[in-house]
């Protein structure tokens, strides 16, 4: 048996792999852009998938498909759906800027593995690509409206469900450091005390304001391209067509997808894309402030900060015995950086939207769900692996308070900034604390200055 069969499209004949189910179109992409190792991810097969059963369904149901056909069309849908086929899914991200490629790739695979449900020869083209797969549709609507589907399943039923996880893990530890004061630090220097629990919100927050991100870019992201056709006008798209294939992606998927406000706008855009993306890197820079902070806190054991201890995961060093590294922090740190870049990239591709249609779609795609995977990841590795485990060291955080120069904030409202200075000076240069000098000197009565100088009235924002 050759190892090989052969294809035939609008320009001519192609040599194909006899196990493929994708034709010639598909073979001479990936003949085109042998560019990387970069494929159209899982969330986005799966998406385009239930728009090409979207579309069967609806082609019968306008007297448009015959019954026979539609049926196959929708069973090897289903497969693209549910991944069956994902090897199949060959062309490189890097290649027409439409996607044409892309969806050609699908309409193939699913049109040859149709006839081969109805018992047909592979590559005979009795279920065609074009005239049945791709019926109602062109590439540049199916391209856009497979991205914000996949986008927003994977915002609903990943990301946000993980960072709600990280949020209570934080909320939790806030709760449990509640009663532990320590130093505050701004640059990096001894500031006034804080309590531990006190930090710990405001990460929680982070995460609080992060999912309200999240949650407000989708009624952008919901309105999809499909009956736009070519440029906008729906050439070719039969009446009823989008409001039909909407309907059911609501119901296969549990979202509310709507048409888009403006097709021409839905084409040539990917604004809502680079909104989403705008998110995600939000939330990457705050996934990067915690992680670090962690990573201070945590420093040591001995001779760092080490006011945090961080779960032990894995030997830290392959030559420094006993050495136990912050591993998660700092692969939450390296997720956030890559999350990034790929807004850079989102943000450039979604400039290149020459009149009436995008053309740098599939990296827009690759990149924006990308994003989504890795946060998703990240946000319950950072909760499961380390926030949870994380205890504080609460004798070591009441000894820094005592030490820091920064306790004579409080005594300033009293006894004026300058003589204050002068008390942290003379503090600093003799190596005892403000509370000796200031017992010392007698700034104030005794009963007076313990309580101005204590800890816990400074985190309530009293002052003594």
């Amino acid at each position: 048996m050759p190892d090989y069969r052969i294809e035939k499209d609008s320009m001519g004949e192609m040599q194909v792999p006899a196990s493929s189910y994708y034709g010639a179109q598909t073979q001479r992409a990936v003949l085109n852009f042998p560019i990387s190792d970069l494929r159209v991810p899982r969330p986005f097969i799966r998406a385009i998938g239930l728009i090409k059963k979207a579309a069967a369904e609806t082609n019968q149901e306008l007297g448009l498909l015959e019954a026979s056909i539609a049926a196959a069309v929708i069973a090897a849908a289903d497969e693209v759906i549910e991944g069956k086929l994902d090897d199949q899914f060959v062309v490189d991200i890097f290649q027409t800027g439409s996607g044409t490629s892309t969806n050609m790739n699908a309409n193939e695979v699913i049109a040859n593995r149709a006839i081969e449900i109805r018992g047909g020869r592979i590559g005979s083209r009795e279920i065609h690509p074009n005239d049945h797969v791709n019926l109602g549709q062109s590439s540049n609507d199916v391209i856009p409206t497979a991205i914000h589907v996949a986008a927003m399943e994977e915002l609903q039923k990943r990301l946000i469900p993980a960072v709600k996880r990280l949020e209570r893990s934080l909320a939790r530890k806030a709760e449990e450091f509640d009663s532990i004061v320590k130093i505050g630090r701004t640059h990096l220097q001894d500031a006034v005390p804080i309590r531990l629990g006190q930090e710990f919100s405001g990460y929680a927050t982070m995460m609080s304001l992060a999912l309200g991100r999240l949650n407000d870019v989708q009624p952008r992201l919901s309105q999809l391209a499909i009956g736009g056709t070519a440029v906008g006008t729906g050439l070719n798209c039969p009446p009823g067509f989008p409001a039909k294939v909407i309907e059911k992606l609501n119901q296969w998927t549990g979202l509310r997808f709507e048409e888009a406000q403006n097709r021409f706008e839905a084409l040539a855009a990917r604004d809502a894309e680079v909104e989403t993306s705008g998110m995600l890197k939000v939330l990457a820079c705050s996934l990067m402030k915690i992680a670090n902070d962690l990573r201070w806190l945590g420093s040591g054991p001995r001779c760092g900060l080490g006011e945090i201890l961080l779960p032990p995961t894995q030997p830290g060093s392959s030559i420094m015995p006993g050495k136990v590294n912050p591993v998660i922090p700092e692969a939450v740190t390296m997720v956030a950086a890559q999350v990034i870049g790929n807004d850079l990239t989102i943000t450039i591709g979604a400039q290149s939207g020459n009149f009436e249609l995008n053309v740098m779609m599939p990296v827009i795609a690759y990149n924006l769900l990308q994003s989504i995977g890795l946060l998703s990841n990240a946000s319950v590795v950072l909760a499961e692996k380390c926030v949870d485990g994380i205890r504080a060291d609460k004798q070591r955080c009441e000894q820094m308070i005592e030490r820091s120069l920064a306790m004579v904030t409080a005594l300033a409202p009293k006894i004026g900034y300058d003589r204050a200075a002068e008390i942290a000076k003379e503090a600093f240069n003799s190596g005892r604390t403000v509370r000796e000098i200031a017992t010392e000197k007698q700034v104030l009565p005794l009963e007076d200055l313990n309580r101005t100088l204590d800890p816990w009235n400074m985190t309530e924002g009293k002052h003594g």
